[in-house]
Order: structure tokens, then sequence, then C-alpha cells
């Protein structure tokens, strides 16, 4: 795949165009100076240890007034204002938690504008989501979220959660996610009897470069929200925590080593849907999610939690940070294609391509082929592959990209695809059709392939087979990291990853649109 200027426009701060973001929003890098790295060193050994044991002392001390105060009460009660009692631990509480970010090096949390009363808006949405840390609005307003059912039974951490009344999600309830979205119409619906609800649309955790897509989940009901923007104004980011960079204990060491860190929580006007809105979330969401990129200044884009897991989707071939398959990915949902279900379809697209060889088609003729009317989006999507913008693509390329987009882990089923797609009538391929292949799956402009083909073609036949690669990737499974990477993309490729038990980590998806995604088996991050 080529990186044709026409495909890759750019979106201006805030504004309804929607294109990739200057870069990719699942992957965020920490470079040191040489005095940095004394300095963190210096606080490893100092004040690192003793921040760390105030903040989990505080914790510890919080754990008993919530256990007490989230005892046994019938959800009619729940309803009821708070007791006088209630209210006292409520203060605690929240003094405990200031504490405990105090102690974390947060030493003043700047705050602008006013939270609106639960009457006026029984939902906050917070953007961008990009840490655990993320957590701090969450502990000043005592806000209820959504959360994993199972996250109640964590020993110490359930029961403080428990106390701000979260909307649970059910792993082993199959209708959980009709059920979470009934439970917050009925809280948002209640005349401010419930506390507000506090969540994170976005649904993943970002670099804080854009807003990515908001799941509709917070705009069903069709109530005022509130929107609410998180900033983190530091020189040092050590608070990113996304699924590309550095792992949450590293983020976690970094940050109780810097000695201030900033937050700034703005709480936006309340936002009224109109009756369209009301009917339309997808509409409610992306004129909220408009509102909330405009206050800070950044750019919106269609980039969803699944463009992350095939951007980190576990194969030979991994996508660099800059990849244009995460614009094609977005193109083809757009077209109500959806890339979980094409595999059956590819077949039939392939064999389309083999007939044609190498013959290149126009817009219309592409538009046959997918069976699809032309339109902008199919334009943008043309517009991706057509390099020299002289209104013709090669069809192979299409398919290739669509094969990684469905089976992102699978890298070699995809390069026997195409290797069928490109090879001569004797099964080979030359080191420009081998070139022009490994473009086209990791979605980049350019790309040197020599070191890897020579190392393919032993007798130097100046080609190669399909059976001859299989043979080096079996021999060589890091074949792309020796071979490539260390080439084309340097330390780009060299971030530090991490294991990850949840897409947000302890930062669970607040949106239920989300909440039967959570059964499935998690791609892990590549190192």
């Amino acid at each position: 795949m080529k990186l044709s200027s026409r495909g890759r426009g750019c979106c201006v701060p805030g504004s309804r165009e929607r294109g990739p973001p200057p870069r990719s929003p699942f992957v965020h890098q920490l470079r040191f100076s040489p005095l940095e790295k004394a300095k963190i060193a210096f606080m490893t050994l100092t004040l690192f240890p003793i921040r760390l044991f105030f903040a989990a002392f505080m914790m510890l001390l919080a754990w008993p007034f919530a256990f007490i105060a989230s005892m046994g009460p019938e959800e009619q009660e729940l309803e009821k204002p708070l007791s006088w009692w209630r209210k006292v631990v409520d203060i605690l509480l929240k003094a405990i938690m200031r504490l405990m970010w105090l102690a974390g090096g947060f030493h003043w949390i700047n705050v602008k504008g006013r939270r609106a009363l639960p009457a006026e808006a029984a939902i906050l949405t917070v953007a961008p989501h990009s840490s655990y840390f993320d957590a701090i609005p969450v502990t000043m307003t005592f806000a209820s979220i959504v959360m994993k059912a199972e996250s109640k039974d964590i020993p110490i951490w359930g029961t403080l959660i428990k106390y701000i009344r979260p909307v649970f999600v059910s792993r082993s309830d199959q209708d959980s996610r009709r059920k979470t979205v009934e439970e917050i119409k009925r809280r948002a619906q209640s005349d401010g009897r419930w506390p507000q609800i506090m969540i994170f649309p976005e649904g993943t955790c970002t670099n804080r470069s854009c807003l990515i897509t908001f799941k509709p989940g917070a705009f069903i009901p069709g109530v005022p929200v509130q929107p609410v923007v998180l900033r983190y104004p530091n020189k040092l980011d050590t608070i990113t925590w996304t699924w590309q960079g550095p792992g949450a204990l590293e983020i976690l060491w970094l940050t109780l080593c810097q000695f201030h860190n900033s937050v700034e929580i703005e709480f936006l006007p309340v936002y009224i849907p109109s009756e369209e809105e009301r009917k339309n979330p997808v509409l409610y969401a992306n004129n909220v999610r408009r509102v909330m990129a405009e206050a800070l200044g950044v750019s919106v884009t269609d980039y969803t939690f699944e463009d992350c897991q095939l951007a980190l989707a576990e194969g030979q071939l991994r996508l660099p940070s800059d990849t244009c398959l995460l614009e094609f990915a977005k193109l083809v949902r757009s077209l109500g294609l959806k890339p979980e279900t094409l595999e059956g379809d590819l077949d039939k697209y392939a064999a389309s391509a083999m007939k044609m060889k190498k013959e290149k088609v126009d817009l219309k003729e592409f538009s046959a082929y997918l069976e699809l009317p032309v339109s902008h989006t199919l334009e943008s999507m043309f517009a991706l592959f057509d390099e020299n913008e002289d209104g013709v693509i090669d069809i192979r390329e299409f398919v290739i990209a669509l094969s990684v987009v469905c089976k992102p882990s699978k890298t070699l089923e995809t390069i026997q695809l195409a290797f069928q797609l490109y090879q001569s009538e004797n099964g080979t391929i030359t080191e420009e059709d081998l070139t022009s292949i490994l473009k086209t799956a990791m979605g980049v402009s350019h790309i040197d392939v020599t070191h890897l083909f020579r190392a393919v073609d032993e007798e130097e036949k100046g080609k190669i087979t399909y059976d001859d690669f299989y043979r080096f990737a079996e021999l060589h499974p890091h074949f792309a990291e020796d071979y490539l990477y260390a080439d084309q993309m340097g330390a780009e490729c060299g971030l530090q990853t991490s294991s990850l038990s949840a897409p947000n980590g302890i930062c669970t998806d607040f949106s239920p649109e989300n909440a039967e995604d959570r059964n499935k088996p998690l791609q892990k991050k590549l190192n």
C-alpha cells in the first residue's frame, strides 16, 4: 500500500473533517536525556520508595471506611439522599484519596469550570483516556463508573469500587451489553436520585494526540451529558499508558520519580442533545467529541479500539506506528464491511484479482469489483492505493491489505496469498515483487527488502518461490525484525511493551458498547 497524499489528509483541530492523526494514537515513546536519567536514578533511591509506601498506606486507610459504608444497603436506600454519617465518610474518603495523589506528586489539581448537578447532567463523559491516572476525577467526584463484575472481588480495590455504586458488567452473562445500557438509562433518567455516571467513551487508552471514535453507550439514554476534558501539561510525559510503549509498572515508577506531576480537569458546559441526536446516539457521540476536541485543540479521527487490536496483533510482520492500514481498516468499516467477517469474501476477491493479473483498474472498475456504489468513502480508499495519482490502482494491493486487516496475526497466510497474486508461471517472484508485497502488507510508502530477498535467495537466482520464503521463515521466525525493522524503522520499533490483562489495563473499558469484547482473548503486545 502506498501513502498517497490524497489518501492521508490531515485533520484541522476540532473540525468535522476526519482523517488519520499526525501519529498513531496507540503508541507512546519516552526518550530521556542523560540529566533526566540521572534525576530518575536519584529519585528511585530516595523519594520513590517513600511515595510508594505512603500511597499504598492511604489506600489501606480508605478500605475500612469504604467497607463499613458499603455494607448491605438496599437499592432503594442507594437512591435516597446520603445520610449524615455517609456524608462524613464521603468527605473522609475524598480527603484520603487526595492525600494518595499528593503522595504521587500531584501536589495540586487544577480544576476549571463547574461540575453540573446530577439533575442537570446525569452522565459525565471524560476524554482523552490515556492512563490509570485518569482515576483522579473519579476519586474527586465519586461518580459511578462502569466496571467488570469481577472487579468487586479484588481485595481492597474491590471494596473501594463498590462504594461508588458502579454499574457492573458480567462476563458470564451473554446479555450483559443490553443490561448495562438499560441500567445506565435507568440511572440517567432518575432525575438525580442516583450519583452521576462517569464514562470514558473512547473505550481504550491513547496518547492524547487526538480523540478516537466515541462508543455510543453514554449517549444511548439521550439525556444531557457534561463533557470533561483531561490534560497532563508535564514537560516529560510519564503518565501516558498505551498499548505500545512503557508498561503499567514502569509508568508508575517513572511518574513517582517526578518531583511534580500536573493534571488539569476542565468541566465543559452541559451538552443538551437535539431531538435528532436523541434518536441517533452515534451522531450525538460525534458532536460531543467535536466539542471536546475543540476545547483540547486536537484533531478527531475515526480510529477505534479495533484499530488498536489491528496495529498490535501478534504476527511476524509488526505494523509500524505510521502504517496506512489503520486508515484502510477504518474505510473498510465505513463502507459497511466488517473485517472480522470478511475472510469468506477474501477468496472471491483474490480469485478476481488473479484473473486480472497485472491489469490496473480505475475508480469505476474498482466500484464494480467490490459491488459497491461510488462514494466519497470509496474514493478515499481508492486514493490510498493511487500512488502516482493517475487514476488507476493495482487491485492486488487491495487484496493484500484486506488480508492483513482480516487476519492480522496470520502473516504467512497473507504472504502466501500475495505470492499467488504476484508469481510468474513458474511460481516465482522478483525482488521488486517482494517490495510491493511487503510495502502493502505493512502499509508504508518505502521499504528496502534487499537484505531479506538475498537471504531467502540462497542460490542467487534473482527470484524466489513461496516454498523458499516459508523455509526461511521457519528457520528465522523473527525475519522481519532482523531484516526489515532494523533498517526501516530504527528506534521507532524498539518500543517497550507489556502484556495487559484488559484493553486499558486497570482502567477497564467504561463504555458498555465494549462489554462483550471482554470475553474475547486479547492479543499480546509485541516486543
